[in-house]
């Protein structure tokens, strides 16, 4: 059969069209090219996943009955229950150990030298109080001396660490941990976080991300790697990266952590009881004794069965049981992960130390403002600008310190870290979510809430004229420096207080090694001091999860 030339190219010419559409239609399904505008965007992906910090556990978030207590003897505010919904985030598998916070402290002493007259309330203002350990009338030098240093206790969770120290030691971890990410990915020069640390070039992860150019000291080294890294960087003849669009990391880059921090109450309380494990309870309406299953502290398991499944005080004179048949197998503290991980596969949530969490304490949780997400204690910030349009950076000369109600001299902010102050009129103007910084009150301790206000101002006792009007009449302690520098401390000795909740006071949630049973609920709560410490309040860190909401893979549907 002849077949004609035109016949030919009627089939032809079709076909490249097809082949061109198809080709086109790979290219506008590129991962660089923008679903708004058909651009090619820089290479830049258009999703990456968070990865998971060093020591932490992935949490799924979701809706659960916060304060219903199975045993509720006091019958008070506490354990008014609430339906709350938490995001999803990251929590520490165990708690904070020995090891842990040393390294921290070691890593303060070496940057910033106590020896130092500049330097000198950094390393103490951090340091653990090792006499928690002392009682009148018990014989606990050995823990004194040894609890916190002893490699036999690396592992055992640090104690005498105040809720201020502990949300110190988040912060630090948070720099640390986006250090060594940055360096592994070719944004810090190799062995800088180690070798060449000091106070001149220590690296904050805020001023990093926001100017990173005016890091404490300016040393450009420290920042950029030297040599031509993974990501391209120019070099000059010394062999030092040239600056240019690339060099430094962004948030979007998606390298740099979110913070490291302290859980807040409801995050804790839904971690702890990890109702997602366990099917059978329904959630909607009542949780679990215990982090794990049943209504009993010991193992029903067959190879575990009587063992204790947390450290706790078993009854008057009772924290371990009788030598050589322990119930729990410690008399203190323990060593972190000897009790079985819940079904979120976190250790301890219930016995060995309770545990710092972020809020404000309140006898009431205020559902009916907001069940979603739930804390108190929101002070909301901004960076400090100074006079030449740049954010100002903490100095030697400005760091800020403050001291504590029993007089220790704690330091606030750290050279290189971006000064803060609170947000005003302006950051405010016509919003309708916050109107001010400070929200710890929020519906709560202003005149109308208290039932001493009066309305026409007329008190009876003159000495309570200012207290009056709060809803938390607590005392207050006040603690000066005199002209000469020596610390003055007033002590509140006035009859006319009637409650120890202010805004000081912090929720700490779960038993200890001193407690009973009783406490070991994850809705239990209790609140102690912001600035104070014990033998048997300890912390974990958390970190928020940017993203979905599980982590699992879902199959696409159609």
């Amino acid at each position: 059969m002849k077949v004609n030339k035109f016949m030919t190219l009627r089939f032809i010419v079709p076909m490249v069209l097809i082949l061109g559409a198809t080709s086109c239609s790979k290219k506008s399904s590129s991962s660089n090219t923008s679903r708004a505008t058909g651009w090619d965007v820089d290479g830049k992906k258009a999703s990456v996943k968070q990865q998971k910090g060093p020591g932490l556990i992935f949490v799924e978030g979701g809706t659960f009955t916060m304060g219903k207590v199975q045993d509720d003897v006091m019958h008070d505010w506490n354990n008014t229950p609430t339906q709350q919904h938490v995001q999803s985030f990251y929590m520490d598998e165990t708690e904070v150990t020995n090891a842990m916070y040393l390294e921290y402290l070691d890593w303060t002493k070496k940057v910033f030298p106590p020896s130092e007259e500049k330097y000198k309330y950094i390393y103490s203002g951090a340091s653990p109080d090792t006499l928690v350990w002392r009682n009148r009338l018990g014989y606990n030098e050995t823990m004194t001396n040894n609890y916190l240093r002893h490699p036999s206790y690396a592992n055992y969770p640090v104690v005498g660490v105040n809720w201020i120290q502990a949300n110190e030691f988040s912060k630090w971890r948070t720099d640390r941990v986006n250090e060594a990410a940055l360096e592994k990915n070719g944004y810090l020069k190799k062995g800088a976080k180690t070798n060449d640390v000091s106070a001149e070039s220590s690296f904050s992860t805020e001023t990093y991300l926001i100017a990173p150019t005016l890091t404490y000291g300016g040393d450009e080294n420290l920042v950029l790697k030297k040599g031509t890294s993974k990501k391209g960087n120019k070099v000059d003849a010394n062999g030092n990266a040239i600056a240019q669009s690339n060099v430094y990391a962004e948030r979007s880059s998606g390298i740099v952590l979110p913070e490291y921090r302290l859980p807040t109450e409801a995050e804790w309380e839904y971690a702890a009881a990890a109702d997602a494990g366990q099917r059978e309870y329904n959630i909607y309406k009542g949780q679990k004794k215990y982090p794990w299953s049943g209504n009993n502290t010991r193992s029903s398991k067959r190879q575990s069965k009587g063992d204790q499944l947390a450290n706790f005080k078993q009854g008057n004179g009772d924290y371990g049981g009788i030598a050589g048949w322990s119930d729990d197998g410690a008399d203190i503290t323990n060593e972190v992960k000897k009790y079985p991980a819940n079904d979120f596969g976190l250790y301890d949530m219930a016995g060995n130390v309770a545990e710092w969490v972020a809020d404000v304490y309140r006898p009431i949780i205020d559902n009916e403002a907001n069940d979603f997400n739930y804390y108190r204690g929101n002070r909301y910030a901004k960076n400090k600008i100074g006079k030449d349009g740049k954010v100002e950076i903490v100095t030697i000369e400005t760091m800020q310190m403050d001291t504590l109600s029993n007089g220790k001299i704690i330091v606030k902010t750290l050279p290189g870290e971006i000064a803060q102050v609170p947000i005003d009129i302006n950051d405010t103007y016509l919003r309708q979510n916050f109107d001010k910084s400070n929200n710890i009150n929020y519906r709560d301790g202003d005149r109308q809430s208290s039932r001493n206000y009066y309305m026409n101002g007329n008190e009876s006792n003159s000495d309570i004229e200012s207290d009056t009007r709060k809803m938390y009449n607590s005392p207050n302690h006040n603690v000066t420096t005199d002209s000469l520098g020596q610390i003055v401390k007033q002590y509140d000795r006035s009859n006319a207080r009637t409650t120890l909740i202010n805004d000081n006071a912090r929720v700490y949630k779960g038993g200890s090694w001193r407690d009973r049973a009783y406490w070991l609920d994850p809705a239990q709560r209790r609140y102690f001091p912001q600035d104070m410490a014990t033998d048997y309040i300890g912390f974990r860190c958390a970190m928020s999860s940017v993203g979905p909401k599980s982590k699992k893979k879902k199959s696409a549907r159609n």
